[in-house]
């Protein structure tokens, strides 16, 4: 037994390190994607006029690289577009709203949030988003009713369940001191 000890150990790091290959590759070939999205979105965009969609795809990826200011830019433009759908407008101002948020600029997220929301009411990330943003201004009431809210129209919502029982066991500290 003790001479396969070795060979034992070094086949586990060669499937550890194959995991981790593989792990690495995906995430670069999704990396490689994303990035040959935005160029080629970026490079149409500057040509031409685009559609809402080209719009919200090309501010989302400005999002996950936390470059808020050219994403609202590109979200202005896609609700200037006619022939946006109220559903999908509803996400481009939920995505406005989520900009300003990682701005820390809570009262017009909160505008945005609720321009969704007046859109598609039942858009329970925009109501998550919501209730987020209230939670930050410590409007603790106004976070609970927005999180029940989105659990009216989700019950299994892990994100708004998880909130409302913190907030609530919140609430009871605070009234109890």
């Amino acid at each position: 037994m003790d001479e396969n000890l070795p060979l034992i150990y070094i086949s586990t790091l060669i499937g550890i390190l194959l995991v981790a290959a593989i792990f690495i590759l995906k995430e670069v070939i999704k990396t490689r994607l994303k990035e040959n999205k935005f160029g080629k979105l970026q490079k149409k965009l500057k040509q031409e006029k685009g559609t809402a969609q080209e719009y919200y795809e090309l501010g989302s990826l400005y999002l996950e690289k936390k470059l808020f200011v050219q994403s609202l830019t590109l979200f202005q433009k896609a609700l200037k577009d006619k022939e946006i759908e109220p559903e999908n407008k509803a996400l481009v101002y939920n995505a406005i709203g989520y900009s300003y948020f990682a701005q820390e600029q809570y009262d017009i997220a909160i505008r945005q949030y609720k321009e969704a929301l007046k859109i598609y009411p039942e858009y329970v990330i925009a109501l998550n988003n919501l209730g987020n943003v209230y939670e930050k201004k410590q409007m603790i009431v106004k976070a609970v009713e927005t999180y029940e809210e989105a659990l009216k129209y989700e019950p299994n919502n892990k994100t708004a369940s998880r909130r409302v029982e913190s907030l609530k066991k919140r609430l009871v500290t605070n009234d109890s001191e």
